[in-house]
Formats: structure tokens, sequence, C-alpha cells
């Protein structure tokens, strides 16, 4: 693979020899613009507004327009002056949890390889620090004239570099959610997860892009001399704006995916599910509701009989304290009165 960029990558005192390869490729088909008349290409050339004559691109410049309309020349000696650390490094600022970085902000996608032997010893020891950490190193770079965000990953063998897009460049998502109230149902969600699971999971390399093959095949029958392919039949295309029944989209969902597994296609279990549950909850409710008086009346009755039994012994002792003095009178009236002593 052709490398698009050489330099360094700066960890600490740490210097890392390194190119820059692009990690994806597009793999569109494209088109050229033609004469449908009599096919002839169709070109864009780079003429001047003032004078009408087509430039060459030896000839161009870059410019800043202002406001007003006013063009501001800007040289790549302006440019080449400006203070840019990053200009031929990969200087990391930071390393983070992967979870810190939004997915909103990957951008494009290179491989980092090291360049000559001397950048071996040092890449690796990055490389195994990374995969040893379980983080991701954000950096700064440089690359066709601008100063970019970056994030550093180990894929195999090799460290990986994601072109982030700055933290100001991502749109709040205003206005974007259903600003209707929706409520859904413990049965719609029982069904999405019945979807979900009879999806399962999916080994993401035997995915394919079959618009493109499509576009191939018509290409292929179209230059043998056929007319193409054939038209979708009505009804294939999806119907954005209907209104449908969610619960028979989600079961027929759950059919399909159960029958394209090669499963029994079944779903009067998820059915019958959220029933059961909403049953059991209505019986709890009123067996609840059927206690709550009897609840309180044994409540009652235990109150007023406390009131009674602690009623009781607080006379009790009332009258216990009443008598204890005339006994004690009596006591002492026995001891004060002499006795008869018998000749």
């Amino acid at each position: 693979m052709r490398s698009i960029w050489n330099g360094a990558i700066s960890f600490g005192l740490v210097s890392i020899p390194i190119k820059l390869v692009n990690a994806t490729e597009s793999r569109s088909v494209s088109f050229r613009q033609i004469h449908v008349e009599d096919g002839g290409r169709i070109r864009y050339r780079k003429v001047c507004e003032l004078d009408g004559e087509e430039v060459g691109q030896a000839e161009i410049g870059k410019a800043y327009e202002d406001a007003d309309g006013t063009m501001i020349p800007i040289t790549d000696e302006d440019l080449a002056a400006l203070p840019l650390p990053t200009a031929k490094t990969i200087e990391i600022v930071a390393f983070v949890p992967a979870g810190d970085i939004d997915p909103l902000q990957m951008d494009a996608a290179y491989y980092l390889s090291a360049n000559g032997v001397p950048a071996a010893k040092p890449y690796t020891l990055l490389r195994e620090a990374l995969k040893r950490s379980e983080k991701v190193a954000v950096a700064k770079y440089a690359l066709r004239g601008r100063e970019r965000l970056g994030m550093l990953r180990v894929v195999d063998d090799v460290i990986a570099m994601h072109g982030l897009l700055w933290p100001d460049e991502i749109r709040a998502p205003e206005g974007v959610a259903p600003e209707t109230p929706v409520s859904v149902r413990e049965a719609e969600l029982d069904l999405a997860d019945a979807l979900m699971a009879t999806l399962g999971e999916v080994d993401i390399t035997s995915l394919h892009d079959d618009y493109r093959e499509a576009v191939e095949e018509m290409i292929a029958a179209k230059a043998a001399g056929g007319e193409g392919v054939a038209p979708p039949e009505p009804g294939e295309e999806g119907g954005g704006g209907q209104v449908i029944d969610l619960m028979a989209a989600l079961e027929k969902s759950v059919r399909e995916a159960k029958e394209a597994r090669g499963e029994p296609a079944e779903v009067t279990d998820i059915k019958s599910r959220p029933a059961r549950k909403t049953a059991a909850k209505k019986a709890a409710a009123k067996e609840t509701a059927a206690k709550e008086p009897a609840a309180k009346k044994t409540a009652a009755k235990k109150a007023t009989t406390a009131r009674k039994t602690t009623a009781g012994k607080q006379a009790a002792k009332k009258q216990s304290a009443k008598k204890q003095p005339a006994k004690k009178q009596a006591e002492t009236a026995r001891k004060s009165t002499p006795r008869k002593r018998t000749a």
C-alpha cells in the first residue's frame, strides 16, 4: 500500500518514524457525465470569471472570500510560515478509554506503518502499551493543510489512526427527536426484544453491498447488448410515510427472521407473554385491594384491644396504689396498741 504522508509519532520524548497509509477505500461504482444526444463526454473546465480564459492547474492559487465578496489571496508560503508543530508529527496528548470517544466524531481511518528498522522497537512498545492499558491515544496531527484530531488504537498487530472531527464540528441534535409524546407498550417492547434476540449477532465480514452488485450486473448486461435488469415489482419498495400496525410489523419481522434461520416461526408465545404479565399484575392488584380492608379492620381491632388492655392495667395500678396506704395504717395501729399481759 502506498503511503500518503511521512512523519513521526511523538510519544513523550519518544519519536517513532511512521508512514501513513489509507486503511479504507471506496468501492462505489463511478459514473461519467455524457451528452445524452450523442454520448459525448462532458468535462469541467476551470475558467477565469474576469477574462473568460481557461486556466491551467499551475496558474490556480488560493484565496479567502470575505463577507463582502472580496478575495484575499493566500499563498503556500503564507501557510508554511504559520506555527504548526504537528506539520510532520502525530503528537499524542492523552490516553483515554475508548468509550470516551463519541462515534459521531469518527472520520477517515489510516494505518500507521513503522518507517525503517530503527522504528520497529518504539513502534512495538507503543502498540503493546496500548494493548495492555486497554485505552486509546488522542493525538493532534496536520494533513492536507490543516490541523486535525486523531485517535490511535491497535488493530491486530498494527497501530491504526482514526481521524476525528473537532468537538465544535458536531452539531447538537436539536429538533431531531419526535416532538409528539409517544408511549410504548410492554407488549411492543417484548416483541422488539424478541426480534433483536432472533436477529442475534452477525459476522461483519459476511456483509456486502447488494446495490453495488446490482449496478455491476446491470452494466455487464448492457455491455453484452442486453437491456439491464428488470424493474422491481410494485410493492417491493419501502413505504416511508405509511401508517403501519406496529405489533403486526414486529410479529412479521420475528417470523421472517426465524424462518431465515431455519427456526420455528411461531410468535404466539411472545404474544401471550405480555398478556400473562398484565393478567398477573391485575390479579395481584385485586388481591391487594381485597386484603386492604381486612387488614385495616384487623389493625383497628388490635389497636382497640391494646388501648383497653393499657387502660385496664393503669386502673389496676391506681387501685393498688389507693389500697396500699390503708393497709399500712392498719398495720401501724396494731403496732402502736399495747397488748394486755396475762397474769
